[in-house]
């Protein structure tokens, strides 16, 4: 029976998630908390480096963390971004989520319609004179690094976040029916708060397709993975995993 589900992501924003038609339609608990979290690099971390910003003339985002990370840096360092600066951005949601932090002109924004990277491309080629400057994670392929070298763009990948466990403190009670993970570093989180884990009944379920195969390398059952032809989102997956499991 699954009446306590852990869901490691930050609480949605909006009211209208589909998390909360699943808590009122099966009447089971969702508790939003995520394994692990993002901080910034300290401004001596980043010197470390040994990259100046504004040799750059074109910054490449990959996510909203990467923007709020960069532009924190630049308020530490004193750095003040030129007005002609371009941003690459790997969606338009991401794109629109600079305003944030300066005057949004189209001329100087530019984003991709799929969330890959190969899809920005073109764009980004047809401004090879620019310097492109990638905020990343410390965790990280190197994919961004071949494709722009595949193109002959001048780049430079440079580590301005990182990856953290998000632990759970002592008196925090661990006492789910469900996990579901959207990352392999969720798995690695839970095994470093919890060295002794028993799955036992705890159903564990997934989204994508790494995240479900560090499951299975850590040795723990796969109970629900996501998306699927069926069930394209993790809640659609999860409703029926619900209604299916509490009968």
């Amino acid at each position: 029976m699954i009446k306590k589900i852990l869901v490691s992501q930050p609480k949605p924003t909006s009211e209208k998630s589909p998390y909360y038609d699943i808590a009122s339609q099966y009447g089971v608990e969702l508790v939003f908390r995520p394994f692990i979290k993002v901080e910034g690099l300290t401004a001596k971390e980043f010197r470390q480096q040994k990259v100046s910003i504004l040799d750059y003339t074109a910054i490449v985002f990959t996510s909203r963390n990467a923007i709020d990370h960069f532009f924190t840096l630049c308020k530490e360092l004193r750095v003040v971004i030129p007005e002609d600066m371009k941003y690459f951005c790997i969606t338009e949601t991401v794109a629109l989520y600079i305003q944030k932090y300066v005057q949004y002109r189209k001329r100087k924004v530019f984003f991709g319609a799929t969330g890959k990277l190969d899809n920005l491309l073109p764009a980004m080629v047809k401004h090879k004179m620019e310097k492109y400057l990638v905020p990343m994670s410390d965790v990280h392929n190197d994919e961004i690094s071949n494709l722009l070298t595949s193109k002959k763009l001048v780049h430079k990948e440079v580590v301005m976040y990182r990856t953290v466990s998000n632990d759970f403190g002592p008196d925090e009670p661990f006492d789910y029916d469900m996990l579901i993970f959207f990352s392999p570093s969720g798995i690695q989180s839970l095994l470093k708060n919890f060295p002794e884990f028993e799955q036992g009944e705890i159903a564990i379920g997934t989204f994508g397709p790494t995240t479900a195969k560090a499951v299975r390398d850590a040795g723990l059952r796969l109970d629900l993975e996501a998306p699927s032809e069926q069930y394209p989102s993790i809640t659609a997956a999860l409703s029926d995993f619900i209604k299916r499991r509490n009968g």
